[in-house]
């Protein structure tokens, strides 16, 4: 089974994790909408959604972006129904949009609490909820949210309650949405990354260019979600996946490819 042919909606395409995904799908042939924020560059921000459909068409794809604050129903309802105009219809949604705000509870403004959370937990069950009227119709269709597994140890809540509520919240709705959508046909999975991996938030947020130094790059999760989105939506749901497993179950041997630097042992992620 391939992607050929058929339409990925992506959150956060524009960049990083999201972007991708996007390029490993357009290998194939696939359509992509690119469902982001960013229109001009940003000095600390690469990438916007017009440079990504360049290069997903490059790469043999065919691209839609399409400016989306996952925030705002309106902008989600524009961008799906512009998708199905467009491509004729939806067969997969990938939920990657996230922000990221790590501090301890006093020191959380409560701006960034409700940032999160419309992004990671809203925006997730909304891009969901609207595109599921139009995946129920696709055979073989797939949401993919890229978030944790449910691990409830108090050291991944302690220091950054609010991330790890909304991140996690990503992750309740896999665990509702693949019973309650599996008579529909439609899988439900949740990705996440055993490492640290080289994006823009890890440069900026969590240490640098030493950092990063000790990260994979983005391509590992792409391949990883590559894997998930071609098995049978029937038997393949309601698992949360992580890349470097996905990826040994389907035979790889050599994570070096990966490795940002092959001879900087790579970090470990948050929630593993």
């Amino acid at each position: 089974m391939t992607l050929r042919d058929r339409t990925l909606f992506i959150t956060g395409a524009s960049r990083g994790i999201g972007k991708a995904i996007a390029l490993r799908a357009a290998r194939d042939g696939a359509n992509v909408v690119i469902a982001a924020k960013t229109t001009e560059p940003h000095p600390q921000l690469p990438g916007t959604i017009y440079t990504a459909a360049e290069e997903v068409e490059a790469a043999g794809g065919r691209a839609l972006p399409v400016q989306v604050d996952v925030r705002f129903e309106d902008q989600v309802q524009a961008a799906v129904d512009r998708a199905v105009e467009t491509f004729g219809g939806i067969d997969i949604l990938v939920n990657n949009a996230s922000a990221i705000f790590l501090a301890r509870t006093p020191q959380t403004p409560m701006k960034r609490f409700d940032l999160m959370h419309q992004v990671n937990v809203r925006g997730t069950f909304l891009c969901s909820k609207l595109c599921y009227p139009h995946l129920k119709e696709r055979p073989n269709a797939h949401i993919l949210n890229l978030s944790p597994p449910l691990n409830m140890q108090p050291r991944w809540f302690a220091p950054h309650v609010a991330y790890t509520m909304a991140k996690y919240g990503m992750s309740m709705c896999v665990l509702g949405m693949a019973e309650e959508f599996r008579n529909d046909g439609i899988a439900v999975n949740a990705l996440w990354p055993r490492t640290t991996i080289a994006t823009a938030a890890v440069r900026n947020l969590l240490g640098g260019e030493e950092m990063i130094q000790a990260s994979r790059t983005p391509e590992i999760v792409a391949d990883a979600a590559y894997w998930i989105l071609t098995q049978e939506s029937a038997t393949c749901t309601g698992h949360f996946f992580i890349d470097e497993d996905v990826l040994r179950q389907a035979g790889v041997t050599d994570f070096d490819r990966y490795a940002v630097n092959p001879d900087v042992e790579p970090v470990l992620d948050f929630f593993i």
